[in-house]
């Protein structure tokens, strides 16, 4: 299981202030106006996926379980923008209602809390705010060096470690690639086994087949597709694990 690399307190704040950038980058905006980095994926759909999924935990939070019916589209006359900042309370009120470690039921077995949701939803927003801007024409704004780094951290357990076992994928061949984004390293291991990752230390990190390098910002972009290899430093060492890798998270984030 992991818990994060940040307080449950500061991953509530993350959503309030993520959607909220989102729907003020949302205003005045094309809807059919496509993000960059996905192909299909335009700037309204984008924003109603977040605004939809707020109200989907919410609903699931209250209910206990995953729910069938919640409010997957604005109403009448309302504008995406207003339709995201409208699911937010109600899901914020939810989570700061309890502690992390309070139990309910979420997508991972190994984390059923209140923690997952706070975590998931922080990434959830702050990758599609990235992705509104981009599909805007806006700068898009930097994240926390803490936000990235636990973005990689649960990119690399939540879904490489878990959802492509679920989707019963795997690599043609074994390679680890050590990923270093500002002060911390993780080796990824993927192949014919289930993926797995781990905060390691440098030394144990120089076994690592390739290594990819960046700040934390760009090693975040990276690995949800958001960003090419050219925008990251050189990556050094085996390029097929690196490949093996970065294609094994596409068919795992999609």
């Amino acid at each position: 299981m992991s818990r994060g690399l940040v307080a449950y307190d500061r991953l509530i704040d993350v959503v309030e202030a993520e959607a909220e950038r989102l729907a003020a980058s949302a205003e005045g905006q094309r809807p059919e106006r496509q993000v960059p980095a996905c192909p299909g994926l335009n700037l309204g759909e984008t924003a109603r996926h977040v605004g939809s999924t707020y109200r989907m935990v919410s609903t699931w939070l209250r209910e206990g379980s995953q729910p069938l019916v919640w409010q997957q589209d604005p109403e009448a006359g309302q504008e995406l923008p207003e339709y995201v900042r409208a699911g937010v309370p109600p899901l914020v009120r939810a989570l700061r209602a309890h502690g992390p470690d309070d139990p309910c039921e979420t997508w991972w077995p190994a984390e059923r809390n209140h923690n997952f949701w706070a975590r998931r939803l922080a990434h959830e927003s702050t990758v599609h705010r990235m992705d509104v801007q981009a599909a805007a024409g806006l700068p898009v704004d930097p994240v926390d060096d803490d936000v990235a780094e636990d973005g990689v951290d649960e990119i690399l357990t939540l879904w490489l470690g878990h959802r492509l076992d679920i989707l019963g994928v795997r690599g043609t061949r074994e390679g680890t690639v050590a990923i270093r984004a500002g002060r911390k390293v993780w080796l990824a291991t993927t192949g014919p086994d289930p993926a797995v990752s781990r905060l390691v230390t440098d030394e144990e990190a120089a076994s690592a087949n390739g290594a990819v390098t960046g700040t934390p910002m760009q090693v975040y972009r990276w690995l949800w597709g958001r960003i090419p290899d050219r925008d990251l430093p050189p990556t050094t060492g085996d390029h097929d694990a690196i490949a093996q890798l970065w294609a094994l998270l596409r068919l795992a984030t999609k």
